[in-house]
């Protein structure tokens, strides 16, 4: 006698029936039916399954305005600084001279007890606060809707400008050669002494001037940014 046939036992519900069993016709090794459970198309580049370059796609969006406000803060940097020949013409204009004398072998002041010797440097700082404002006056009615970029810019160029304006004045005032001076003045002559800027700090008036006002200027009369609208709430009798 043959025993009974017996039907072969169902597989568990956890197990995939095709699984150990070799692929079928046309079905490539590895692929399987079931499909992502995350939901988003697989690519090999990138596995969270977003197209590629959307990542980068919000920030292309400001490149032409930093562009923009990096030619804007250039040409103030430039113009700022050429404006510098203005202030060293008015420093040499305005500084207050310092009278020498010779007696033949030396040169001495002829007033020993007078301070023009540092009034160039407080005529230079008092020059260069007041052109810092002006420029920062114009910068701001120009480019209304700059930013930290402008102030940059104007900080660089009042530097170059008090720079220009140093040696500027240097250059057309009296010669620095004190002796040749003395000898082609004569003995008992008095003459202008060398014009020199003693206090280098006062080369960042014209920046320091033109920051804070600039930034005062923005703060108070600057654009404001648009409140964000409150979300609307429906009344419950609406509902």
């Amino acid at each position: 006698m043959t025993a009974p046939l017996t039907p072969h036992d169902p597989p568990p519900p956890h197990e995939d029936p095709a699984e150990g069993r070799p692929p079928a016709h046309g079905q490539p090794a590895g692929d399987s039916s079931v499909p992502n459970p995350s939901g988003y198309p697989e690519h090999p580049e990138h596995p969270s399954g977003h197209p590629e370059g959307s990542e980068h796609s919000e920030y292309s969006e400001p490149g032409p305005e930093l562009r923009a406000e990096l030619v804007q803060a250039s040409l103030v940097a430039i113009a700022v600084a050429v404006s510098g020949v203005l202030l060293g013409l008015l420093w040499l204009w305005l500084a207050p001279k310092v009278p020498l004398v010779s007696d033949g072998t030396a040169v001495y002041l002829k007033n020993s007890e007078g301070e023009d010797a540092i009034g160039a440097d407080g005529m230079f700082t008092l020059l260069g606060l007041a052109f810092g404002a002006i420029s920062a006056l114009i910068v701001f009615l120009l480019f209304r809707h700059g930013g930290i970029a402008l102030v940059i810019g104007l900080a660089i160029g009042g530097v170059l400008a008090s720079v220009i304006a140093w040696r500027l004045g240097l250059w057309l005032g009296p010669t620095s050669d004190v002796v040749a001076h003395a000898k082609e003045a004569g003995k008992g002559v008095t003459f202008d002494g060398p014009l020199k800027l003693g206090a280098k700090g006062a080369l960042l008036a014209w920046s320091v001037a033109a920051m804070v006002i600039h930034l005062a200027l923005t703060g108070l009369f600057g654009p404001r940014d648009p409140e964000p609208a409150l979300p609307h709430v429906a009344s419950p009798e609406a509902r």
